[in-house]
């Protein structure tokens, strides 16, 4: 018994929404978890198109004093970038980052996250897919 899944593509914007609120409803919407067919090992998600990257919002000292860490796999190759930096180079990897933590760690996963597509400004490249408006509250 063979069954076509059906994907629906969704708009959210993130202005003024608190980051890790918002990242845990993407990543429900990627898994799936929202529709009656949903099996965990099973990728039976949505698109989630998120804009505004840059104006997602975070909660006490988390501008200043949270790091995002990376290593070049040379000695000394250690760097931590703090989220106010990393808002103002890349706003698109916040969110990405957030939601890539909360999905599994598994092949699975990862096709899941090719689903979500970031971007900085009001504007997208999917007008085509005619998404559907999603309003999170946060």
């Amino acid at each position: 018994m063979t069954t076509t899944i059906e994907r629906k593509w969704y708009l959210v914007d993130a202005t003024g929404k608190t980051l890790g609120r918002l990242a845990s409803q993407i990543a429900l919407i990627l898994r799936g978890k929202h529709k009656p067919q949903y099996q965990p090992h099973l990728d039976v998600g949505d698109y989630v198109v998120v804009i505004n990257a840059e104006k997602v919002r975070v909660t006490g000292k988390k501008e200043t004093d949270k790091l995002y860490y990376r290593h070049s796999g040379y000695p000394g190759g250690f760097k931590a970038i703090p989220l106010g930096v990393m808002r103002r180079k890349h706003p698109e990897f916040l969110i990405y980052h957030a939601v890539k933590g909360m999905l599994p760690k598994n092949r699975l996963g990862r096709k899941m996250l090719k689903k979500l597509k970031v971007y900085r400004g009001p504007s997208h490249p999917h007008v085509a897919q005619n998404p559907e408006p999603l309003d999170i509250e946060a």
